[in-house]
C-alpha cells in the first residue's frame, strides 16, 4: 500500500510539473506572438487612453478660460497654453509609464507609500479635484440646454444629473461607439473655430509673439493665467491615465513594456497636439473678434463679460443664424464627454486609496450631486454671469490642487524603488521638476498676494478682517508645509515588481528549484479590467 501511495504521489507531482510547464510554454508563446506583430498593430492596440484623457482638455472649463483669456488679453496668454500642454504631455506620459511598469495606478501607489493620515488627506484632495472638474461640466451642460431650449440655467443645472446618468446607461450598447460619437461632436465645434479662424485671420506675428513671449500685463492677467493652467493641467487626469493604460494587453516582458511606454507617449503627444491647436484657435478667435474695430455695441457688451452662454456670436461668420444651435450641441457634447473621464477618475481614486469599487452610475450620481449644489446656488443668485465666474474659480481650485497629485507622480516616476531601470532620465527629472515647481510657485505667489490685497482693500469691519486672517493664514502655512513635506519626504516602500520577483527567485534557487521565467514582472499587467 505504501509503495502504491508513493507511486500515486510521484505521478501527481509529475502531472503537476507537466501542467506548469505547459502553462509556462503557453505564456511564452502568447508573449512571443504579441511581440512579433507589426509595430503599427501593436500601436493600435495601445490607442485609446491618451485620446480619452485628451477629451478633458476640451471640456467647458477649458473653453471658458480660453474665451475669457482671448477677450481680456487678446493673444498675450497663448504662451500659458503652450507651456501648459507641453507640461501636460510630459506628466501624462509619466503617469502612463508608472502604470505600465508597476502594474498599479497612482492612487494605489500613494496608498502603499504614505502614512494613513497623509493618505486620507490626499484622497480627500483628489475627490475635491474631481468635484471641481465636474462643476464646469455641470454649468457647461446647463448653458447648452439654455442655448438649445431656452431653459433657465438653474433648471439646466438640475437636468444635468439625469442627462449624465442617461449617458452612462447608454454605454452598455457600445462604449466605443458612444465615445466616438461624442468625440466627433466635440471636433465639430473645433472645426467651427478653425473655420472662423480662417475668416477673421488674426495677425500671425501677434499670435507667434503670444505663444513664445511670456507676458502678464493688464488687470487680472495672473488670475486668468492660473485659471488656464488649472483647466489644462488637471490633477485627476494623472490618476486616470495611470489606470487606463492597465486596460491594454501589454506583453509582460522588457520589450513589451518599453514598446508600451513609447506607444503611449506617441498617442498622448498626438492627442494633446490636437488639443493645443483647438485651444489656440479658440483664444485667437475670441481675441480677434473682441478686439476688432467694427464690433457692434451688442457684441462689445458680450465681450466685456464673455462666458460660455454668450459666445455663439463668435461663430456667426461660419454658421450664420445656425451658429447658436451648432454651438449648443457641441457644448453639450463637450460637457458630457468630459463627464465620462471624471466618472472613471473618481472610480479609480476611490478604489486605489480606499479599495472600494462603486457602480459607475452611483459614483457619478454622488459626484454630480455634490457638484450641483454650488452650481445651483450660484446660478440662482448670480445668474449666467455668476455661473461663468464659478467655472473660473473651479479652474483655479484645480490649479492649487495640482501639487498633491503632481509631486507624488514626479517622485514615484523618478524613483528606482518604484520604476527600477525605467525611472526618468536626468533630463526629464530636471525639466519636469523645474516646470512643476514654477507652476507651484506661481500658485503660491498668487494665493498670498491676492489674499493680502483683499485683506487691505475689503469693506468688512476690522474685527471680521482680523478673524478671516486668523483662519486663512494658518491654512496657507499648512498648504506650504504640505507641499514641502511631499517634496522632501523620502520614499520608504519598494514597489518595483522586479525586486520582489528577484527575492522569490533567490529563495527558489536556495531551495534547489529552477526558475526559467526570464520576465520579472506581474502577470496580471497584461489584462486589468476597468472598474465595474
Amino acid at each position: 500500500m505504501e509503495i502504491e501511495r508513493e507511486t500515486t504521489g510521484d505521478e501527481r507531482a509529475r502531472s503537476w510539473r507537466a501542467n506548469v510547464a505547459q502553462e509556462d510554454s503557453k505564456k511564452l508563446e502568447d508573449k512571443d506572438q504579441l511581440t512579433k506583430e507589426p509595430s503599427w498593430k501593436r500601436f493600435l492596440a495601445h490607442v485609446g487612453p491618451g485620446f480619452m484623457v485628451s477629451l478633458a482638455y476640451l471640456d467647458p472649463g477649458n473653453l471658458e478660460t480660453d474665451l475669457q483669456a482671448g477677450a481680456n488679453h487678446r493673444y498675450e496668454l497663448l504662451w500659458v497654453i503652450l507651456i501648459g500642454l507641453i507640461f501636460a504631455m510630459i506628466i501624462q506620459s509619466l503617469a502612463a509609464n508608472l502604470g505600465v511598469v508597476t502594474g498599479r495606478h497612482l492612487a494605489e501607489i500613494c496608498k502603499s507609500e504614505y502614512p494613513k493620515f497623509v493618505k486620507i488627506c490626499l484622497w480627500i484632495l483628489a475627490e475635491v479635484a474631481v468635484i471641481a472638474a465636474d462643476i464646469p461640466e455641470v454649468i457647461g451642460t446647463a448653458f447648452a440646454f439654455n442655448i438649445l431650449f431656452h431653459i433657465p440655467v438653474w433648471v439646466g443645472v438640475l437636468i444635468t444629473g439625469s442627462s449624465t446618468l442617461l449617458l452612462l446607461g447608454l454605454q452598455k450598447y457600445g462604449v466605443r461607439k458612444l465615445e466616438f460619437l461624442i468625440s466627433m461632436l466635440v471636433f465639430v465645434m473645433a472645426a467651427c473655430f478653425f473655420g472662423e479662424l480662417s475668416i477673421v485671420k488674426p495677425p500671425t506675428v501677434e499670435v507667434v509673439k503670444g505663444l513664445f513671449i511670456p507676458r502678464l500685463k493688464g488687470p487680472g492677467a495672473t488670475g486668468d493665467a492660473i485659471a488656464l493652467l488649472g483647466a489644462l493641467v488637471m490633477p485627476h487626469n494623472l490618476f486616470l491615465h495611470s489606470a487606463l493604460v492597465l486596460s491594454r494587453k501589454t506583453p509582460p516582458s522588457v520589450r513589451g513594456i518599453k514598446d508600451a511606454c513609447r506607444f503611449f507617449l506617441y498617442e498622448s503627444g498626438f492627442a494633446l497636439f490636437v488639443a493645443l491647436l483647438i485651444n489656440i484657435a479658440v483664444v485667437s478667435v475670441s481675441g480677434t473678434v473682441c478686439f476688432s474695430s467694427n464690433l457692434s455695441t451688442e457684441d462689445a457688451e458680450k465681450c466685456s463679460d464673455l462666458s460660455l452662454d454668450s459666445s455663439s456670436f463668435l461663430l456667426k461668420n461660419v454658421l450664420g443664424r445656425s451658429s447658436a444651435i451648432v454651438y449648443g450641441v457641441a457644448l453639450l457634447a463637450s460637457g458630457q464627454s468630459s463627464t465620462i473621464t471624471g466618472t472613471y477618475s473618481g472610480q479609480y481614486i476611490m478604489q486605489g486609496f480606499l479599495d472600494i469599487r462603486m457602480k459607475k452610475w452611483l459614483r457619478n450620481l454622488m459626484t454630480r450631486c455634490i457638484a450641483i449644489v454650488p452650481s445651483l446656488v450660484v446660478s440662482i443668485i448670480g445668474g449666467p454671469s455668476g455661473a461663468g465666474r464659478l467655472i473660473i474659480i473651479a479652474s483655479m481650485i484645480l490649479s492649487f490642487e495640482l501639487p498633491f497629485a503632481l509631486i507624488p507622480l514626479l517622485k514615484f516616476s523618478s524613483s528606482s524603488s518604484k520604476m527600477g531601470p525605467y525611472k526618468n532620465s536626468i533630463y526629464i527629472i530636471v525639466f519636469s521638476w523645474l516646470l512643476g515647481l514654477l507652476i507651484i510657485g506661481i500658485n503660491m505667489y498668487f494665493l498670498s498676494t491676492s489674499f493680502v490685497g483683499w485683506l487691505i482693500h475689503n469693506s468688512l469691519p476690522k474685527y471680521a478682517t482680523v478673524l478671516v486672517g486668523i483662519v486663512v493664514f494658518p491654512l496657507m502655512l499648512i498648504y506650504v508645509f504640505a507641499v514641502i513635506y511631499l517634496t522632501f519626504r523620502k520614499d520608504t516602500v519598494v514597489t518595483f515588481v522586479a525586486d520582489s520577483c528577484q527575492a522569490d527567485a533567490e529563495k527558489a534557487k536556495a531551495a534547489g528549484e529552477d526558475d526559467d521565467d526570464p520576465v520579472p514582472y506581474r502577470q496580471d499587467l497584461a489584462d486589468i479590467p476597468l472598474p465595474q
